[in-house]
């Protein structure tokens, strides 16, 4: 039976002719987005800005999120979030905080107590404050500065420092753009978003050490294959994985993006742009071509008289690449004449004889 193949074995497409595009077009983004950081700033959820908290539980059955939404959300009250968990009949609701002091706040909880009924038994009634919450904002950008720290370290181990300033670069460039998207659209950045960007920060991290780790097999097999040439092939023989594993999240996460409801749409949509359209782009046209301006390879071209080869198929590498015996010299193979007598055949002609 034939295999399904969405990306055919031998490829050959010229990924680090785009280099030159690709990295001012990248710094030029990165721009925009800490200039949307800066001056239209992130749209805070109540985990970062304060609120009420509220743990109920629906005592006539399973709860209804859309009616339970939508009663809510008539009364005026801001920002309303209801997430489901344990149990079905178990709802977790957020309001955000109300200008007015703890007065403002309890007066909010009156409203929902009266507008949900009855039926309705609170578990638990908390007010999280402005410092809680600007602690839960510190924790989160720590903790993602020190993932940041720990990938660098084990990348410095892992490869030679090269490669994880390079691989560094790219995570934190998709970083940069994840929050520059998070800004312009105006999602919710609540901790959700940080288990967004972290999971991001890993899922990029993990296809750039994979096309690193044939960059260097590759390095250390071929001599004196240009380096633009080897980074060519190591992404074309990594680029069926790669679209494999980026199709299939897309269809998770946009499934999870249509059918998950609001409690975690903002984390969706967040790993819909980090993992699909910047962690793709990041691998095959920053982190792999940065090699060449950090120094990987320097000299290989000069090894190489030759013009830069063609590679129509990467898992077979061009023959004047490996460092075989000479091509002028022709292997002798023994030959058994009748008798148990040898000869040598393929032997060279001497030179001035027909």
């Amino acid at each position: 039976m034939r295999l399904l193949r969405i990306v055919p074995d031998n490829t050959k497409f010229d990924f680090m002719r785009f280099r030159r595009i690709s990295f001012p077009l990248s710094a030029l983004l990165s721009i925009i987005a800490i200039v949307l950081y800066f001056f239209h700033g992130l749209n805070f959820g109540i985990d970062f800005k304060g609120g009420t908290l509220m743990e109920v539980r629906e005592t006539a059955g399973p709860a209804d999120l859309a009616k339970m939404r939508a009663t809510l959300g008539a009364l005026g009250l801001g920002e309303v979030q209801l997430q489901q968990f344990g149990g079905p009949s178990e709802v977790l609701i957020r309001v955000a905080e109300q200008p007015g002091g703890d007065a403002a706040q309890q007066q909010a909880v009156t409203k929902v107590k009266a507008a949900l009924g009855d039926q309705i038994q609170y578990r638990r009634v908390e007010v999280v404050g402005p410092r809680v919450s600007g602690e839960l904002l510190s924790y989160g950008v720590i903790g993602l500065g020190l993932a940041i720290l720990c990938i660098l370290i084990y990348l410095w181990f892992r490869f030679e420092w090269q490669f994880a300033l390079g691989a560094m670069i790219a995570n934190v460039h998709d970083l940069v753009l994840t929050i520059g998207f998070m800004s312009m659209a105006q999602i919710d950045f609540d901790l959700t978003s940080i288990a967004a960007l972290l999971t991001i920060l890993g899922y990029s991290l993990n296809d750039t050490v994979v096309i690193y780790d044939r960059i260097r097999e590759m390095l250390r097999r071929y001599k004196k294959m240009p380096m633009a040439d080897l980074l060519n092939a190591s992404v074309n023989q990594t680029l069926s994985r790669s679209v494999i594993t980026h199709v299939t999240v897309t269809l998770a996460l946009f499934a999870l993006l249509l059918f998950g409801g609001q409690a975690i749409h903002s984390f969706t949509a967040t790993m819909m742009f980090g993992v699909v359209l910047v962690g793709t782009y990041t691998s095959i046209f920053i982190a792999a071509p940065i090699l060449i301006y950090l120094g990987v390879g320097t000299g290989r071209d000069a090894l190489s008289a030759e013009p830069e080869p063609e590679i129509v198929n990467p898992n077979a590498i061009p023959a004047r690449f490996v460092e075989d015996t000479p091509s002028d010299e022709v292997a002798e193979t023994p030959a058994k004449r009748p008798g148990g007598k040898t000869s040598v055949t393929n032997k060279p002609k001497p030179k001035g004889r027909r």
